[in-house]
């Protein structure tokens, strides 16, 4: 990452108040914008205004999570995505301030496509300015780009009668800062340039399974047009799917009397070693800690079960991708195709190995491409990934902009269709081209490599 000091400040005015923010030689970049407030397991209120100059020129706070606490870096997973998104940057924990996002507009930005960009980390770790996530690239090419944090593990997703009886709906404050965020966006992306009626969200991971979600509440209908999933676009194992509010309460409560906290307001209370501590003695003791980290069926973002609502989603345009060695890998090809072919998206099969080392297309490999970042990276592309990541470039602009990937000078991409068998975009490092997806080498890659080591 580039450090502050090589850029030059821009003061900018908006109806929020005054802001100093950057420019960069690709356009303005405003970092750690609050378009949030919450008090701990409290629902956000959306920011309308700031006393004072925002000063804009630096990375805002994350939401404090156990990797903050506990970094497991003898892990060879977790040292292997800490060397690929997160080395050599320095992260701030905060709950009072995590609410915040990183805005990238071009220099004279009027009217142009938005990319809402909501980052994965499996519902519980996570922050928007990993190394890969930076809009630059996109402002160069005429878009313009927010990339949000949210509130993620204990913070973000525990349930309790209390948060029902005063809200009248329970959990999922993670999922609801994304919603907020959406609606920040909207009402106010127009003072930097951008389109509030042509919002295309994308994510990866968990940040695409929590876009997966929003697509499927009709209350979101008027709020964005399309939705960019990589890796978690579907509907997956009915195991993996939320679980109903209530049906959490037991773990939670669990949770409570290892922190050694008799009531609610003992736990809003507690310091975050308190929480975070409690969070390794659950994991130690139990094995379901993933699928109560996550949403829930609230009755409000999610009013029912997610397999039957996924039957009738948002109707928008879609696009969906997978590397060839995802997590679960021929799961998330066959959910992401069938959901597709059932509603006429778009869908790539990431099939570039990685240069560096053997851990071949791992899960979000494909964001250094998507995003035009392979030069901050240790590993060492050549001219075959720079013509990879500018044509993936070219289609996510497309996209954004009139929901059609395609344009002049590129391979033609055609959407998944009914009724016939699957054809996917095959990203390769000899070019890209329609193909069946790649579903025997899904399968070997899963079941000889399973998760990236270091």
């Amino acid at each position: 990452m580039e450090h502050p000091s090589a850029f030059e400040t821009i003061s900018y005015s908006t109806s929020l108040g005054e802001l100093v923010g950057r420019r960069t030689a690709s356009g303005l970049a405003f970092l750690g914008v609050p378009y949030a407030r919450a008090e701990r397991f409290c629902y956000a209120e959306p920011v309308e205004h700031w006393d004072g100059t925002l000063h804009a020129t630096t990375f805002g706070a994350a939401c404090p999570q156990n990797r903050g606490w506990h970094p497991h870096l003898e892990n060879p997973e977790r040292l292997f995505y800490y060397k690929e998104f997160r080395d050599g940057i320095e992260f701030h924990y905060d709950e009072a301030t995590c609410l915040n996002c990183n805005i990238y507009t071009p220099v004279h930005a009027e009217k142009c496509p938005v990319v809402i960009f909501i980052h994965g980390g499996g519902f519980d770790s996570g922050m928007n300015c990993e190394d890969p996530f930076d809009g630059s690239a996109l402002a160069e090419r005429g878009v313009v780009s927010v990339f949000i944090n949210y509130r993620v593990g204990v913070l973000g997703y525990l349930t309790h009668e209390a948060i029902q009886k005063q809200f009248g709906r329970d959990g999922n404050f993670g999922l609801d800062d994304q919603l907020t965020a959406i609606r920040w966006v909207k009402a106010h992306i127009q003072e930097f340039g951008g389109d509030p009626d042509n919002i295309t969200l994308m994510g990866q991971s968990a940040g695409a399974i929590s876009i997966q979600y929003l697509c499927l509440h009709p209350q979101n209908k008027d709020l964005f047009r399309r939705a960019v999933m990589l890796s978690g676009g579907g509907l997956f194992p009915q195991f993996a799917l939320p679980r109903r509010a209530e049906d959490t309460h037991a773990y939670w409560l669990r949770f409570m009397e290892l922190a050694g906290c008799k009531t609610f307001d003992e736990l809003k209370a507690a310091s975050c070693n308190t929480l975070f501590g409690t969070v390794e003695a659950i994991k130690a003791e139990r094995k379901d800690n993933t699928y109560h980290n996550m949403p829930v069926i609230d009755g409000c973002l999610l009013p029912a079960p997610v397999d039957e609502l996924i039957r009738t989603p948002l109707p928008l345009d879609y696009w969906i991708g997978y590397t060839n060695t995802d997590m679960y890998a021929p799961i998330m090809a066959y959910i992401g195709d069938r959901f597709a072919k059932q509603n006429g998206g778009y869908v790539y099969c990431f099939d570039i190995d990685a240069p560096g080392d053997d851990n071949r297309a791992f899960h979000s490999s494909d964001l250094r491409y998507m995003l035009g970042m392979l030069s901050t990276s240790w590993r060492p592309y050549d001219e075959h990934d720079r013509a990879a990541s500018e044509t993936m470039l070219s289609y996510l602009c497309n996209f954004a902009r009139t929901g059609n990937p395609n344009g002049a000078g590129l391979p033609t991409w055609e959407p998944a269709k009914r009724g016939i068998g699957t054809r996917v975009l095959r990203i390769c490092r000899d070019g890209v081209r329609m193909g069946r997806p790649p579903y025997g080498k899904l399968v070997r890659n899963f079941l000889q490599k399973g998760a990236p080591k270091a």
